[in-house]
């Protein structure tokens, strides 16, 4: 057959497709990156563990922004709960670092199913609005529950056990490192998988044109509600890594300035790429730490300019930077 549509075509097709699913030498970049870090950098550690726990909170921004076009200032309501459930569970006798990303996820996966449940029934302004108005009832609850939280003092009094009873959480940071790299790593592999299949595709169509993709019978309500819930779970185990590591939780997790940061990274990074937040969060934190280290009252200026100069001339990221000055079909 001559047609487009024919079997040759649609094998065309299959194999276009599943060859972009195959892994490319260039996405080993950040873990290599990350092992030389380890080495390159001893002193930096618990900076390091931080900043990979801050990437998965980016990736799961990035899965319900870049890829189903949920315009959201709540994240931080999942990474609170999260934080918040692993740490009251390590201050009350149970502090099981694996067992504590599990119910982490769960209670921050149970919040984005709720929450999603009803506000993701609307759009624009109204969602957005919406999943700030749900972050906020939480930083509020968890004000007011202060003798459970802590409230304004933070969450304290944290014990977190060895990892499998042999890894023990030192002051050097080499065992949180290596905990968020490997945690990190295995959501990201989640996540690529997701993304890459027939059900992250079909996000992709509901942010391009929900209408149309109602029309052909997508379920669009059922998707967007279960990459929230998605989301959610993801946001809530980086939430658990940071309370973990650092054996702190404060009510700015569930900050708003927390929602818009990560924002901020994604954008620096690029947004809907995958890969944005590796590439925005070390780039942001450590911009932050030097500039607060040279100029530790103005460093939010130097941070802002360091935006502006993105914004202006790295369109898309620095991602979208790279592909501008090396085209794939180069």
């Amino acid at each position: 057959m001559t047609g487009g549509t024919g079997p040759d075509a649609r094998s065309a097709a299959i194999e276009a497709f599943a060859r972009r699913h195959r892994y490319r030498p260039a996405e080993a970049l950040p873990w290599l990156a990350a092992l030389a870090g380890y080495f390159l950098f001893p002193g930096y550690l618990p900076l390091a563990a931080q900043i990979l726990a801050t990437i998965l909170f980016a990736l799961s921004a990035d899965l319900v922004l870049g890829y189903a076009g949920i315009v959201t200032l709540g994240q931080a309501a999942f990474f609170g709960a999260g934080a918040y459930t692993a740490g009251i569970l390590a201050a009350h006798g149970w502090g099981e670092p694996i067992t504590g990303l599990v119910a982490a996820a769960a209670a921050a996966a149970l919040v984005g199913f709720l929450s999603g449940l009803l506000i993701l029934r609307s759009s624009g302004l109204t969602l957005l609005m919406q999943t700030l108005v749900v972050a906020a009832m939480l930083a509020a609850a968890a004000n007011q529950a202060s003798a459970v939280t802590g409230g304004d003092d933070g969450l304290q009094g944290m014990e977190v056990w060895p990892i499998f009873g042999h890894f023990a959480f030192g002051l050097y940071g080499r065992t949180a490192f290596f905990y968020c790299l490997v945690v990190l790593f295995l959501c990201w592999l989640a996540v690529r998988r997701l993304v890459h299949s027939a059900f992250g595709r079909s996000l992709t169509g509901i942010r391009e044109n929900g209408a149309r993709m109602r029309a052909i019978g997508a379920p669009v309500m059922g998707r967007r509600l279960a990459v929230y819930t998605i989301s959610a779970a993801l946001a809530g185990v980086s939430g658990a890594l940071v309370a973990q590591t650092t054996g702190l939780v404060a009510l700015d997790s569930l900050g708003l300035e927390r929602s818009g940061t990560v924002l901020i990274m994604l954008i620096i990074g690029g947004v809907g790429r995958l890969y944005g937040g590796f590439i925005g969060v070390p780039l942001y934190m450590i911009a932050q730490d030097r500039f607060s280290t040279v100029e530790p009252v103005y460093w939010y200026f130097w941070v802002g300019l360091l935006m502006v100069l993105l914004a202006s001339f790295a369109r898309g990221g620095v991602l979208g930077l790279i592909d501008r000055l090396w085209p794939r079909g180069r």
